[in-house]
């Protein structure tokens, strides 16, 4: 397997250095080309001349099926695991590795568009009430930080990779610099529910927070005085969206919809919104519009006197 875990390993440092890919999306893509890579050796597959689109192919349908695994994949994970080798085998293309690109063939079924789920504005009231109930450093923070991703639509990794640097909160516009995929930078503002949150946060519980560490720059910290991992953060959310009474599951990402949907159903722009949350192309920010299309067509449905028929 030398041949192709030599090239892996150019091609995931390439993603690193050249492409600025974050270190979730660089484990990710790992993940998928090792047990690729992996799959190939136990065929005896030894050089790309081995290969066609139907070996790529075996491997996603054994993926698909748990045959790989013991436990069959998801739609989205086997997807991911094609793009994964779509784009290897064309770095290998590119850099001279092989002068063949067996997944240029390669057919993979259209994935079915899978609507974001949103919270209601009630439930993010109640979110946000159930995370100001306190006000030790710990719930000052956690307040802080669901204040945050709900005004910004910031991903989590967006969140807590925050330094004290990246935000202004005394401007005249209170403003937070992200750097979303690929470290591109972005502007967005600040409400003045987070700004407060915010404000409470860095005065009254993070130096608290940091004595305890070894001088972390990042905004968000940890009992121990250390930057706050994406895990935590997750953690905490949950536990308020259950003090909340929120049924549904709650992660930082719903609150990213949740910021998105609810922008657009107050008469925001689809392109202020794709510049708001990151994203390189609208299409990605459009996905949305069906969300609140849904949400009008309901509406309609529930309050115009002849949008269906009631049989009388």
């Amino acid at each position: 397997m030398p041949v192709f875990s030599d090239a892996a390993r150019e091609w995931l440092d390439h993603l690193r250095s050249e492409k600025g890919a974050s270190p979730h999306t660089v484990s990710n893509y790992q993940r998928d080309i090792t047990r690729y890579c992996e799959d190939l050796q136990a065929q005896g597959i030894n050089s790309f001349e081995d290969l066609s689109a139907s070996t790529i192919e075996a491997h996603l349908a054994a993926l698909r099926s748990g045959a790989l695994t013991g436990h069959p994949a998801a739609a989205s994970s086997v997807a991911r695991a094609a793009s994964s080798i779509r784009s290897f085998h064309r770095f290998c293309l590119r850099e001279g590795l092989t002068s063949l690109d067996p997944s240029a063939q390669l057919v993979t079924p259209k994935q079915a568009i899978r609507l974001p789920k949103a919270l209601t504005i009630d439930q993010v009231g109640a979110l946000l009430a159930a995370a100001h109930a306190s006000d030790d450093p710990v719930s000052l923070r956690d307040a802080a930080l669901i204040e945050l991703l709900y005004a910004t639509g910031a991903r989590i990794s967006e969140a807590v990779n925050l330094c004290v640097d990246d935000i202004d909160l005394h401007a005249e516009l209170p403003v937070v610099r992200l750097f979303g995929k690929g470290r591109k930078e972005r502007i967005v503002p600040i409400g003045s529910y987070a700004r407060a949150a915010l404000e409470a946060y860095l005065v009254r519980s993070r130096p608290i927070l940091a004595s305890r560490g070894a001088g972390a720059v990042t905004i968000f910290l940890n009992k121990r005085g250390d930057p706050l991992s994406r895990q935590s953060a997750w953690e905490a959310i949950g536990v308020y969206a259950q003090a909340a009474g929120i049924e549904e599951h709650v992660s930082p990402h719903t609150l990213r919809h949740s910021f998105a949907t609810h922008l657009l159903e107050g008469g925001a722009n689809v392109r202020d919104v794709q510049e708001l949350l990151g994203h390189a192309s609208v299409q990605t920010t459009q996905i949305y519009t069906r969300v609140t299309a849904q949400t009008l067509r309901e509406v309609h449905r529930m309050a115009h006197p002849r949008a269906w028929d009631t049989g009388i």
